[in-house]
């Protein structure tokens, strides 16, 4: 492909899945109010397939205790 790197940059992939990360903590924390330090510290571990599988989880979580039994789900997983 006359020489153009097709792949991101790593900065700019970066960039943008600590992007990605805190509209998914907004949203986590707009739909179950305070998320505590322990859970936002696993949260921050997941990889980025995992987020955005958190991402699609979110939706349907209505307690706090659904954020904590899906990490267990991940950290099991």
């Amino acid at each position: 492909m006359l020489g153009l790197i097709t792949e991101e940059p790593r900065a700019i992939r970066e960039a943008k899945e600590e992007g990605e990360r805190k509209v998914i903590l907004r949203q986590l924390s707009r739909r179950l109010g305070n998320i505590p330090d322990a859970l936002l510290s696993q949260i921050q571990a997941l990889s980025v397939e995992r987020l955005e599988a958190l991402g699609d989880a979110l939706l349907d979580f209505s307690t706090l205790a659904d954020l904590e039994g899906w990490l267990q789900g991940e950290l099991r997983g």
